[in-house]
């Protein structure tokens, strides 16, 4: 016969709500208790019966991850990391794809308010034009990243205040004519507005005056965009005396580009990148960047979405993840 909640209990010995509470991840189980629940279920051969548990609590067991462009490092680095932290909480993740594009937000919030998943981890881009708004009404539902708004739960980097400490530790090395690649045009990525205002800050705090021909508009973060963006700046500019990306992946692009022409990194110009994805340590040469702990990110955004689903009407919470600046051979003269 298929063995039953009861009979996992029975060989954990744990009651059968402790049981529940392992396989839905909502309610805290210690490390212990967890280890023996799982060993009893892999023991019995135990197969929960997903929607006869969504009758009787409302839940699917399910949550989604959307991340705008998982073709990135980054997005494979984020959307591992909230796999492996939802499995120990017993959460399956569904993940999607937004391309930036509002609609699929939309759409991906029709289905928690169906109850065909029980929450989103959304990293929305444009703030004009994120489903997340007033008026609409929102499943449990965090946010990843720099997207700014008092209705969702929200997990960030500080770009502000990482940016200008990138561009003060490039300025140290004695160059002042910093470049950035990476500044938005049309739709403002809200990433990008964050990253050139601490950019600029830091420039302000310097002494320094700013260039307008120093900002290198990059629209889709990519190897392929950065490197086509900077190709062509560098055919009608003069060279910088360092080069901060806005991802390590536009850096990746970048180092691309200038071993193409023979311009040595760091000799001639610095280069720097921010997110710190294992790529970029393997680079030549490695990369200067922004590192932060992407499985805190992880943590932090699965702990305010299952906190979301048991109480909708507390106040938005907004976790800073800390951050710190990795200096590697592209910037070491």
């Amino acid at each position: 016969m298929r063995a039953t909640v009861k009979d996992v209990a029975r060989r954990a010995g744990v009651s059968p709500k402790t049981v529940s509470n392992v396989m839905n991840g909502v309610v805290p189980v210690s490390g212990s208790t967890r280890l023996k629940v799982e060993q009893a279920i892999l023991e019995l051969d135990y197969v929960p019966n997903l929607s006869a548990r969504g009758l009787r609590n409302g839940r699917s067991g399910v949550i989604a991850l959307a991340l705008p462009d998982l073709a990135t490092p980054y997005s494979a680095e984020i959307a591992h990391n909230v796999v492996e932290v939802a499995h120990e909480q017993g959460w399956s993740v569904q993940i999607e794809e937004t391309g930036s594009d509002p609609r699929r937000e939309y759409e991906l919030m029709s289905r928690a308010r169906s109850n065909l998943i029980d929450g989103l981890i959304l990293n929305p881009v444009v703030l004009d034009e994120s489903a997340v708004k007033v008026g609409v009404s929102l499943p449990p539902v965090v946010l990843l990243g720099e997207v700014s708004q008092q209705l969702a739960d929200r997990v960030w980097v500080d770009s502000v205040a990482a940016a200008r400490d990138m561009t003060l530790a490039l300025a140290r090395t004695g160059r002042h004519r910093i470049a950035v690649l990476g500044t938005a045009e049309g739709r403002h990525s809200a990433a990008a507005v964050l990253r050139t205002r601490g950019y600029q800050a830091a420039l302000e705090e310097l002494g320094i005056d700013r260039d307008e021909s120093l900002l290198i508009p990059c629209e889709k973060w990519t190897p392929q965009t950065a490197a086509g963006a900077l190709a062509s700046y560098l055919d009608a500019h003069p060279l910088p005396d360092a080069l901060f990306c806005f991802t390590d992946s536009m850096a990746i692009g970048a180092l691309s580009v200038l071993w193409k022409r023979g311009i040595k990194v760091p000799d001639d110009v610095a280069v720097a990148g921010f997110d710190d994805i294992a790529d970029g340590q393997y680079a030549v040469p490695s990369l200067t960047t922004v590192s932060f702990d992407k499985r805190r990110v992880a943590t932090e955004a699965l702990r305010l979405l299952t906190e979301r689903m048991t109480d909708r009407a507390s106040g938005q919470r907004v976790v800073t993840v800390d951050y710190r600046i990795i200096e590697r051979d592209s910037t070491r003269s």
